[in-house]
């Protein structure tokens, strides 16, 4: 890697990066000198050109590089990685002696101190995801740092950075000894089948989880639950588990009927008791008005952005649309629960769109509760967008 990269930033910036910023941007450079490549490191220098941090040169979604550190002296190598991998398990101390959950996210990129990277483990396997091809390119850092810290069945990897147009797939094991998938996990003490070495996803979203557990001891009791953009049922397993009288689940992608299935059948949950409908949401909206079924409580989980045959769904301009459409289907005094990962979309921002939605229904409501990232889940505090998920409780008045 070149010794000679410099990025010159504007002064503010250089500020805003010695307090705790961590994502660098295009608009925030004035020039830069040397040749950069993905993974090359960088100095950060203000408009005097006095050393603010060191950076690597990553490009993912909207960024360009992530800060590492603000002293100069740090070398990047394993022994940088073990020190700041070491931290971040240290601080996950309690959820490794939990009994009753046994998956969650024990490195957390910006928030423990390495953009575009993340650390997930699931019952004796980490899953480390490369959110560019600068990162990737410590992998073997990375890879030895997390060998020579904990003990592991074995480690996979997800490549999430496009590579000439389209997404890496290929076999994901790493190290260790292959898993018979699926496994079983535990969230609160309720099962979930997971598969690690089956594309992009994994089967559960983990920050997802102390929704779940709201969702169970909470709101579904003697209710009838539709969960939309069900993805493999992990919120109605929750709900069956929580006392729902029934539970539906409706998502446009073919594999979510038999992992649902698979997922009401690990929690010994009759699946031939819960419905499952493989299509796209508004068309089950649709579906319902039309044979006058009511819900609830019902669950919005949707992509940041989803396109089918019909629709294109963005979470930043079809939300409001999107809750207008389920309150019709959704009994008086019942419950929306709303979330989103869309991490450009502020809470407010967020709000605002359920408030265009309910009021074009002309339904009135209030906020029961709201849910951010979990505790495993670190955020870099200045950098809001760190706390990508919104989740609003909303009760139908």
């Amino acid at each position: 890697m070149s010794r000679n990269n410099k990025w010159i930033v504007k002064n503010k910036i250089a500020e805003q990066i010695k307090k705790g910023l961590s994502l660098l941007t295009a608009d925030a450079l004035i020039s830069k000198k040397g040749n950069v490549q993905e993974g090359d490191i960088i100095h950060i220098v203000d408009e005097r050109e006095h050393f603010v941090a060191k950076a690597y040169y990553g490009e993912q979604n909207k960024g360009i590089g992530w800060v590492l550190t603000t002293d100069k002296q740090t070398k990047i190598d394993e022994s940088f990685f073990k020190v700041t991998l070491k931290k971040a398990f240290n601080r996950r101390a309690t959820f490794y002696q939990s009994e009753d959950t046994t998956a969650f996210r024990v490195f957390n990129g910006e928030g423990d101190g390495i953009g575009g990277l993340t650390i997930e483990y699931f019952a004796g396997y980490y899953v480390i995801n490369w959110y560019s091809a600068g990162i990737y390119t410590y992998k073997q850092d990375v890879i030895q740092a997390l060998e020579s810290l904990v003990d592991f069945h074995a480690i996979y990897e997800k490549k999430r950075f496009k590579q000439k147009g389209a997404y890496i797939e290929d076999d994901d094991f790493v190290t260790g000894t292959r898993g018979e998938f699926p496994i079983i996990i535990k969230e609160n003490n309720m099962n979930y089948a997971v598969d690690l070495n089956d594309g992009a996803m994994t089967g559960i979203f983990l920050d997802q989880r102390e929704v779940r557990k709201a969702v169970r001891d909470t709101y579904v009791e003697g209710k009838r639950v539709l969960n939309t953009f069900s993805y493999t049922g992990a919120f109605s397993v929750a709900a069956s588990l929580g006392g729902a009288v029934q539970t539906t689940s409706v998502d446009v992608a073919k594999r979510s009927l038999p992992k649902t299935k698979e997922q009401l059948q690990v929690n010994n949950i009759d699946d031939e008791q819960e419905k499952i409908h493989v299509m796209d949401v508004f068309e089950y909206v649709k579906y319902a008005r039309r044979k006058k079924l009511v819900f609830d409580l019902v669950i919005l989980d949707p992509p940041s952005f989803a396109r089918t045959k019909k629709y294109t769904f963005s979470a930043a301009k079809d939300y409001a649309k999107l809750v207008s459409e389920v309150a019709s289907i959704t009994e008086k005094n019942g419950i929306i629960i709303a979330s989103t990962n869309h991490a450009a979309q502020s809470m407010k921002q967020f709000k605002a769109q359920l408030n265009k939605g309910l009021n074009k229904a002309n339904i009135s409501y209030q906020i029961k509760e709201e849910y951010r990232l979990p505790e495993d889940f670190r955020i870099n505090q200045h950098d809001p967008q760190s706390n990508y998920l919104k989740v609003v409780v909303l009760e139908l008045m």
